[in-house]
């Protein structure tokens, strides 16, 4: 009987994850030759790329318990919080 039920499930997430990836057609609209929106497609990656090889690291090393009263770095769930 499990097996049954763990086939079947695994079946309907193979269907579903099967018509998800299933590219729709990219239409071209004119919002899309905004001279803003073709500057974001050279400034995002490069943006994501300063996140993840400059920022996170940072904030991962400011965020140490013990280095948090040098950088007066708080916890997320603290920021709203009066002192």
């Amino acid at each position: 009987m499990r097996r049954a039920i763990a086939a079947g499930v695994l079946g309907t997430m193979l269907l579903f994850s099967a018509r998800a990836a299933v590219a729709l057609p990219d239409y071209y609209n004119d919002g899309e030759s905004n001279p803003l929106r073709v500057a974001a497609y050279v400034i995002y990656p490069v943006g994501y790329a300063l996140e993840w090889l400059i920022f996170r690291p940072l904030h991962y090393v400011v965020s140490r318990p013990e280095l948090e009263p040098v950088f007066g770095h708080r916890p997320h769930q603290e920021a709203g919080s009066p002192d």
